[in-house]
Protein backbone atom coordinates (compact mmCIF):
# COMPACT_ATOMS: atom_id res chain seq x y z
CA UNK A 1 0.00 0.00 0.00
CA UNK A 2 2.94 2.36 0.60
CA UNK A 3 3.82 2.11 -3.10
CA UNK A 4 0.50 3.77 -3.89
CA UNK A 5 1.78 7.01 -2.37
CA UNK A 6 5.42 6.79 -3.47
CA UNK A 7 6.72 9.42 -5.90
CA UNK A 8 7.61 8.20 -9.39
CA UNK A 9 11.02 9.84 -9.21
CA UNK A 10 13.10 11.14 -6.32
CA UNK A 11 11.95 11.35 -2.73
CA UNK A 12 9.42 13.35 -0.76
CA UNK A 13 10.61 16.75 0.36
CA UNK A 14 9.27 17.43 3.86
CA UNK A 15 7.91 20.73 5.10
CA UNK A 16 9.51 22.67 7.94
CA UNK A 17 9.04 21.45 11.54
CA UNK A 18 8.18 25.07 12.32
CA UNK A 19 4.73 24.37 10.84
CA UNK A 20 3.90 22.27 13.92
CA UNK A 21 5.16 25.05 16.19
CA UNK A 22 3.01 27.66 14.45
CA UNK A 23 -0.09 25.47 14.66
CA UNK A 24 0.57 24.80 18.34
CA UNK A 25 0.95 28.51 19.03
CA UNK A 26 -2.36 29.24 17.30
CA UNK A 27 -4.46 26.31 18.56
CA UNK A 28 -3.28 25.34 22.05
CA UNK A 29 -4.22 28.68 23.66
CA UNK A 30 -7.77 28.37 22.30
CA UNK A 31 -8.18 24.93 23.82
CA UNK A 32 -6.48 26.09 27.03
CA UNK A 33 -9.09 28.86 27.31
CA UNK A 34 -11.82 26.19 27.36
CA UNK A 35 -9.98 24.37 30.15
CA UNK A 36 -9.57 27.62 32.09
CA UNK A 37 -13.28 28.40 31.81
CA UNK A 38 -13.98 24.92 33.13
CA UNK A 39 -11.68 25.41 36.12
CA UNK A 40 -13.29 28.76 36.91
CA UNK A 41 -16.77 27.18 36.80
CA UNK A 42 -15.62 24.44 39.19
CA UNK A 43 -14.14 26.93 41.66
CA UNK A 44 -17.11 29.32 41.74
CA UNK A 45 -19.89 28.53 44.23
CA UNK A 46 -22.58 27.81 41.63
CA UNK A 47 -25.20 25.11 41.13
CA UNK A 48 -24.08 21.50 40.99
CA UNK A 49 -24.82 21.13 37.28
CA UNK A 50 -22.62 24.15 36.50
CA UNK A 51 -19.79 22.65 38.56
CA UNK A 52 -20.15 19.34 36.68
CA UNK A 53 -20.19 21.21 33.38
CA UNK A 54 -17.07 23.10 34.47
CA UNK A 55 -15.33 19.85 35.36
CA UNK A 56 -16.22 18.39 31.99
CA UNK A 57 -14.90 21.51 30.24
CA UNK A 58 -11.68 21.41 32.26
CA UNK A 59 -11.04 17.74 31.53
CA UNK A 60 -12.07 18.11 27.89
CA UNK A 61 -9.89 21.19 27.49
CA UNK A 62 -6.83 19.47 28.99
CA UNK A 63 -7.38 16.42 26.76
CA UNK A 64 -7.84 18.76 23.80
CA UNK A 65 -4.54 20.49 24.55
CA UNK A 66 -2.69 17.17 24.55
CA UNK A 67 -4.47 16.01 21.39
CA UNK A 68 -3.74 19.31 19.59
CA UNK A 69 -0.07 19.13 20.54
CA UNK A 70 0.27 15.60 19.16
CA UNK A 71 -1.89 16.33 16.10
CA UNK A 72 0.23 19.33 15.07
CA UNK A 73 3.41 17.24 14.98
CA UNK A 74 1.85 14.29 13.15
CA UNK A 75 0.13 16.57 10.64
CA UNK A 76 3.36 18.45 9.90
CA UNK A 77 5.23 15.19 9.28
CA UNK A 78 2.52 13.97 6.87
CA UNK A 79 3.06 16.81 4.36
CA UNK A 80 5.50 16.38 1.49
CA UNK A 81 6.04 17.22 -2.14
CA UNK A 82 8.08 15.84 -5.02
CA UNK A 83 9.01 17.59 -8.24
CA UNK A 84 8.85 15.16 -11.17
CA UNK A 85 9.67 15.85 -14.81
CA UNK A 86 6.06 16.49 -15.84
CA UNK A 87 4.17 17.11 -12.60
CA UNK A 88 4.30 18.10 -8.98
CA UNK A 89 3.15 15.57 -6.39
CA UNK A 90 1.75 16.73 -3.04
CA UNK A 91 0.89 14.31 -0.25
CA UNK A 92 -0.71 14.84 3.14
CA UNK A 93 -2.80 13.13 5.76
CA UNK A 94 -2.21 10.70 8.57
CA UNK A 95 -5.42 8.71 8.80
CA UNK A 96 -6.80 9.65 5.40
CA UNK A 97 -3.78 9.87 3.09
CA UNK A 98 -4.07 12.05 0.00
CA UNK A 99 -1.87 12.35 -3.07
CA UNK A 100 -2.42 15.05 -5.69
CA UNK A 101 -0.50 15.04 -8.98
CA UNK A 102 -0.58 18.38 -10.76
CA UNK A 103 0.80 18.52 -14.32
CA UNK A 104 2.92 21.64 -14.79
CA UNK A 105 1.01 22.52 -17.96
CA UNK A 106 -2.31 22.64 -16.06
CA UNK A 107 -1.20 25.21 -13.49
CA UNK A 108 -2.85 28.58 -13.92
CA UNK A 109 -1.12 30.45 -11.14
CA UNK A 110 0.93 29.94 -8.01
CA UNK A 111 0.01 31.75 -4.81
CA UNK A 112 2.29 32.27 -1.79
CA UNK A 113 0.78 33.30 1.55
CA UNK A 114 2.06 33.81 5.07
CA UNK A 115 0.21 35.22 8.06
CA UNK A 116 1.93 37.23 10.79
CA UNK A 117 2.81 34.19 12.95
CA UNK A 118 4.04 32.21 9.95
CA UNK A 119 6.18 35.17 8.84
CA UNK A 120 7.66 35.44 12.33
CA UNK A 121 8.74 31.80 12.02
CA UNK A 122 9.94 32.21 8.42
CA UNK A 123 7.46 29.86 6.75
CA UNK A 124 4.87 30.26 3.99
CA UNK A 125 2.17 28.30 2.15
CA UNK A 126 2.45 27.73 -1.59
CA UNK A 127 -0.89 27.12 -3.31
CA UNK A 128 -1.11 25.81 -6.87
CA UNK A 129 -4.29 26.71 -8.75
CA UNK A 130 -5.62 24.86 -11.77
CA UNK A 131 -8.83 25.17 -13.76
CA UNK A 132 -10.36 22.47 -11.55
CA UNK A 133 -10.60 23.10 -7.81
CA UNK A 134 -10.25 19.33 -7.29
CA UNK A 135 -6.65 19.35 -8.48
CA UNK A 136 -5.56 22.53 -6.73
CA UNK A 137 -3.09 21.83 -3.94
CA UNK A 138 -1.31 23.65 -1.18
CA UNK A 139 1.99 23.01 0.54
CA UNK A 140 2.03 24.65 3.99
CA UNK A 141 5.09 25.21 6.14
CA UNK A 142 7.74 25.78 3.50
CA UNK A 143 10.74 27.87 4.55
CA UNK A 144 10.46 31.30 2.92
CA UNK A 145 13.45 30.80 0.59
CA UNK A 146 12.13 27.39 -0.53
CA UNK A 147 8.66 28.88 -1.09
CA UNK A 148 10.20 31.57 -3.30
CA UNK A 149 12.29 29.02 -5.23
CA UNK A 150 9.31 26.71 -5.72
CA UNK A 151 7.03 29.59 -6.79
CA UNK A 152 9.55 30.76 -9.39
CA UNK A 153 10.23 27.24 -10.69
CA UNK A 154 6.54 26.33 -10.93
CA UNK A 155 5.71 29.61 -12.64
CA UNK A 156 8.45 29.04 -15.22
CA UNK A 157 7.40 25.42 -15.80
CA UNK A 158 3.75 26.42 -16.05
CA UNK A 159 4.54 29.02 -18.69
CA UNK A 160 6.68 26.69 -20.82
CA UNK A 161 4.45 23.60 -20.51
CA UNK A 162 1.11 25.39 -20.73
CA UNK A 163 1.68 27.03 -24.10
CA UNK A 164 -0.99 24.87 -25.79
CA UNK A 165 -3.76 25.83 -23.36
Amino acid sequence: MDGLFAPVEGTWQPVSPRLATVRRILLVPLVAAVALIGVILVLLPLDTWVTVLGGALAIGGLAGMVWTWVWAGRNQRSWGYAENVDDLLVTSGVMFKRLVAIPYGRMQFVDVQAGPVARAFGIATVTLHTASPETAAQIPGLPADEATRLRNRLTDLGETRGAGL
